[in-house]
């Protein structure tokens, strides 16, 4: 008896597929862009700074300016790439983001580059916002889908380390101005790729979702709220400043929960939000991504601040991090979530963080890479398990027709957790410093207590993730792959 062989994939089948590998590729650089460039500037600010002019409270803006227009316009940009195609919003977002690169690289005052970083974020989010939900209509088979997130939570994951590491080269070798010239030739390649890549859709209409009052509120309310946020640190926690705007936020936003829920044709439907799934694991990436500041920007502080690394020998210190996480989720996130479900990578995963957060709460003045760092470093291979997890879960409970609003909602609930990662955590860290400094304590060991406490804040935040993921997120079901 004769056994036929496997019949081969058919040429159209094959193509498909080559064709939704190449338009993962174009989604993954344009997250790329997004990440790296809130990370690569980092580096670059006392630059900026020096060369234009800006005052020390001022330069705060060169960041505060971007992500208060990429935090406030993700949920909108996510339901317009619904109803009038995603992959118009993705186009038009790479083409923002590239024109304002070039006009934030030609700045010559801190007025234009402020402008020009706004509008470098509301770019962001008009891409970002759908890549999430071009990517999971493409991929709708479980482990290919699974695969197709690990790529792009990777690439997410590592832009940060890449960014500070490349921030830091072209700034000592070029200008700061060369971290802007860099998108250029990325942005305009990925329009190229793009076009005939990303599959054309129509989209639902205006007429499905044109609440407009809905968009001014959402928008204004979220708006208001992260520059209430990013504004901590220069005015305080208690100040009328401060809790008179986090008011307006949360009334604006309550309005608009209020308006979706009467609206014929509301915005945001409030179905998205009844998926347990959805909306927990929402909260989970919130807390997550807040306390994860402590260690992308925290840790780079430290190693500059207090063990006097320069810019470039501070991102290829991280380097390691970036290498676990991308081997983590690249090669075996996917694998495990189909076999023990998203929801137990997810908790392996945050548990591994806990562990991250939980030695640095440790660390020395005077510390050793090879055995008080390394170890975190590694450790850190938690965030290859638990991002295209989180990312899995947050997606999973949204029809075809609300994943662009899904995506949106995904990217600002991690928007909103890093502003409130960057206030509460670097205020805490700051307020400490400045208590043990004004008590007579040696500059590196006041810098060293307050990153501890700022640590060890990102350790409950982690804890508490772990908890919602145990208590509010159900054990995934999928289909058993064959041997």
């Amino acid at each position: 008896m004769t056994t036929s062989a496997a019949p081969a994939p058919a040429p159209a089948e094959a193509s498909a597929a080559r064709s939704r590998w190449v338009a993962l590729g174009v989604l993954a650089t344009g997250m790329l862009m997004t990440i790296l460039d809130g990370s690569i500037v980092t580096v670059a600010m006392p630059a900026i700074q020096s060369d234009l002019g800006f005052t020390p409270t001022g330069l705060s803006w060169v960041v505060n300016a971007y992500l208060i227009a990429f935090g406030s316009l993700l949920l909108l940009a996510g339901r317009i790439g619904d109803l009038i195609g995603r992959k118009r919003m993705f186009l038009a977002g790479t083409g923002v983001f590239t024109v304002a690169s070039l006009l934030a690289a030609a700045a010559t005052s801190p007025g234009v580059l402020i402008a020009a970083r706004f509008l470098q974020g509301a770019g962001s989010a008009m891409a970002s916002a759908v890549s999430l939900g071009i990517l999971v209509t493409l991929f709708t088979e479980p482990r290919e889908r699974g695969r197709a997130i690990a790529v792009f939570s990777f690439t997410g994951a590592a832009g940060a380390s890449i960014g500070q590491v490349l921030g830091g080269v072209l700034t000592d070798a070029l200008t700061w101005n060369w971290i802007f010239f860099i998108n250029l030739p990325i942005g305009v390649a990925a329009i190229l790729v793009a076009l005939p890549a990303l599959p054309a859709d129509r989209g639902l209409g205006l007429k499905a979702g044109a609440d407009v009052l809905g968009a001014l509120l959402v928008t204004s309310g979220l708006m208001t709220g992260i520059y209430a946020v990013v504004t901590i640190e220069e005015y305080g926690a208690g100040s009328a400043h401060t809790l008179g705007l986090g008011a307006l936020a949360l009334a604006l936003l309550a309005g608009f929960l209020v308006r979706q829920a009467r609206a014929a044709n509301p915005l945001m439907p409030l179905r998205i939000l009844r998926s347990r799934t959805v909306s927990g694991a929402n909260l989970v990436q919130m807390l997550t991504v807040a306390a994860m500041f402590a260690f992308q920007i925290l840790v780079a502080l430290y190693l500059q601040k207090v063990l006097g690394y320069s810019a470039s020998q501070t991102g290829l210190a991280m380097l390691p991090a970036a290498a676990v996480i991308g081997a983590v989720s690249l090669g075996v996130s996917a694998r495990l979530g189909a076999r023990f479900g998203e929801r137990n990578v997810l908790l392996a995963g945050l548990a591994l963080l806990v562990g991250v957060l939980g030695l640095l709460t440790r660390v020395p003045v005077h510390a050793s890479y090879v055995t008080d760092l390394l170890p975190v470093m590694l450790l850190a291979a938690g965030g290859g398990l638990a991002l295209p997890a989180l990312t899995s879960l947050g997606m999973s409970g949204a029809k075809e027709a609300d994943a662009g609003l899904a995506s949106g909602l995904f990217n600002t609930t991690q928007q909103i957790g890093m502003a409130l990662g960057i206030a509460v955590l670097s205020t805490l860290a700051a307020a400490r410093t400045e208590s043990l400094t004004e008590a007579g304590r040696p500059a590196p060991e006041a810098l060293t207590s307050g990153y501890h406490l700022a640590f060890a804040v990102g350790t409950a935040l982690l804890v508490a993730a772990f908890t919602v993921t145990l208590t509010v997120l159900r054990t995934t079901k999928t289909p058993k792959l064959p041997a």
